[in-house]
């Protein structure tokens, strides 16, 4: 598959989402780049920024299932995995999927729930199947979950903790519009309900097939050792008390695959990986002290502070 179909695919899910979402190409491509590097994103943000519209046109675009699950305190961890009921009329336990058993997830308010609950998402997130009385159900691909929170609102929540966002591969947030981009967005709803109108543009064995392909993105040695050297900046750094895991340089590494082939390219640059790097780093640290901007202004002097490859030529 040439890197310039993926590019003509992405192209087209991010123009029928812009049908609906004004002005947020960046954040839709750093979505698409996570779908097809085959991990899941966290949404921070205040409500009514288009968090839940844009994960249901997502959805539209590729054909696929959806399911919206609104978490609160009271949801049982039953209610996301399944469970096995005794049917009076054949006499045995059946089993009554749940909600987590479809291709996009959106777990809206995921901090809201119980950490029992939060915790049924662990093994769906890493390895696509859901255990419930001993036995294992494999989802179907693909599996993307979407979660989102309200970073400023704290009453009623439960934070999430650290191995739970661990398994997000980025963490960002959509933000408000422009003047003129909230203008064109009032305009397109006057009449009109422009997610009505969304069709599919790319099939689910296109994403299939588009998600295996990156896999096979070339990464030169000297960007895998950028990689390296920017996770291990983390752990030596005097103001972080956690640094950026293996995991974490992991997925800096698949996420910018997916970068790469988002753009055309069949090969990943020292510049994917800086884009890359305030969406998967901070929250994958832990710093000794507590300040708004903190983490970003770290990852900043990280970027800075760590050589980047100046050239990069096929291997011999």
């Amino acid at each position: 598959m040439p890197a310039e179909f993926i590019k003509e695919k992405c192209g087209a899910v991010r123009d029928n989402i812009s049908k609906v979402i004004i002005g947020k190409e960046k954040e839709i491509d750093l979505i698409l780049a996570a779908l097809l590097a085959g991990g899941h994103v966290l949404l921070e943000d205040v409500p009514g920024t288009g968090k839940t519209i844009l994960a249901k046109s997502l959805a539209k675009s590729f054909n696929l299932g959806f399911s919206r699950v609104q978490f609160t305190p009271d949801l049982l961890p039953q209610e996301l995995t399944g469970i096995n009921f005794y049917s009076p009329k054949t006499g045995e336990f059946e089993f009554r999927r749940g909600a987590l058993f479809t291709n996009i997830l959106l777990a809206d308010e995921i901090n809201r729930a119980t950490p029992r609950t939060q915790s049924a998402l662990l093994e769906s997130m890493e390895e696509k199947q859901i255990t419930v009385d001993g036995v294992s159900y494999a989802l179907a691909a693909p599996y993307f979950v979407i979660a989102t929170q309200n970073p400023i609102e704290t009453q009623g929540t439960y934070p999430l903790p650290e191995a739970q966002l661990d398994r997000f591969v980025l963490r960002l947030s959509l933000g408000y519009p422009s003047t003129d981009e909230s203008v064109n967005m009032l305009k397109r709803f006057i009449t009109d309900d422009p997610y009505a109108e969304l069709a599919p543009v790319v099939t689910a064995q296109e994403l299939a097939e588009m998600q295996k392909e990156v896999k096979n993105i070339y990464v030169h040695n000297d960007v895998l050792r950028y990689i390296v050297d920017l996770t291990e900046a983390t752990r030596r750094s005097e103001k972080i008390k956690t640094g950026v895991s293996s995991r974490g340089a992991l997925v800096l590494m698949r996420t910018s695959q997916g970068c790469a082939a988002v753009n055309g390219k069949d090969f990943v640059t020292p510049d994917d990986v800086q884009k890359l790097l305030p969406y998967v780093f901070p929250h994958r640290m832990m710093t000794l002290t507590h300040r708004a901007g903190l983490l970003g202004e770290i990852v900043d002097d990280i970027k800075r502070a760590v050589a980047v490859p100046t050239e990069v030529w096929p291997e011999k």
